[in-house]
C-alpha cells in the first residue's frame, strides 16, 4: 500500500498503523471501522488476557480503550501518543470478544479529547463493560522518530 493511499483512507491508515504495533498483534486487535473522527475495533477472548477470576485484565480493557481513542484521533490529527487516560469499568467483562467503540468528543493543535465504551459479546449479545476517555497529543513522525 503506497503512503498516498493510506493518508487518503482513513481506515487504510488506521489498519496499517495497527498492523506495526507488536502488542497490538499479540492481542489480536482488529480494525472493524475508522473514519471521521471514530474508530471501532474488536479483540478475540484469549485465556491469557484474562485476570486470576476469568475475567478481561482491566490492563487490557485500559489497552482496548486507549487504542480505540488513539485510532478515531488519528482519522483526524495523525499519529497521536496518550498524555492521559481514564477507565471505568462497569462490570466483569467476560465475552467471546470485546468490541471498542471510539469517537473524538474535541480535536485541537495540540490536545485531543475522546470518549470510549467498551463491549462483551457473549452468545450474540453485547453488553457494556467500560468506559474511558483519553487525551492524547498529536506528534509528528519526525517528532516520534527523535525520542526514540
Amino acid at each position: 500500500m503506497s503512503e498516498t493511499s493510506a493518508s487518503t483512507d482513513p481506515l487504510m491508515l488506521v489498519r496499517s498503523v495497527n498492523a506495526t504495533a507488536a502488542f497490538n498483534r499479540w492481542c489480536g486487535i482488529e480494525v472493524l471501522s475508522a473514519g471521521d473522527g471514530q474508530a471501532e475495533i474488536a479483540m478475540p477472548w484469549r485465556a491469557e488476557a484474562g485476570q486470576y477470576a476469568g475475567f478481561l485484565h482491566a490492563g487490557l480493557i485500559g489497552a482496548l480503550i486507549d487504542t480505540a481513542c488513539g485510532f478515531a484521533a488519528v482519522t483526524l490529527v495523525g499519529r497521536v501518543l496518550a498524555s492521559h487516560y481514564a477507565v471505568n469499568c462497569l462490570r466483569p467483562a467476560v465475552g467471546e470478544r470485546f468490541i471498542a467503540r471510539a469517537r473524538v468528543v474535541k480535536p485541537g493543535k495540540t490536545q485531543v479529547f475522546t470518549y470510549c465504551e467498551l463491549f462483551a459479546l457473549m452468545n450474540g449479545l453485547e453488553k457494556l463493560v467500560a468506559t474511558g476517555e483519553t487525551l492524547l497529543t498529536p506528534v509528528s513522525q519526525e517528532r516520534a522518530s527523535d525520542e526514540h
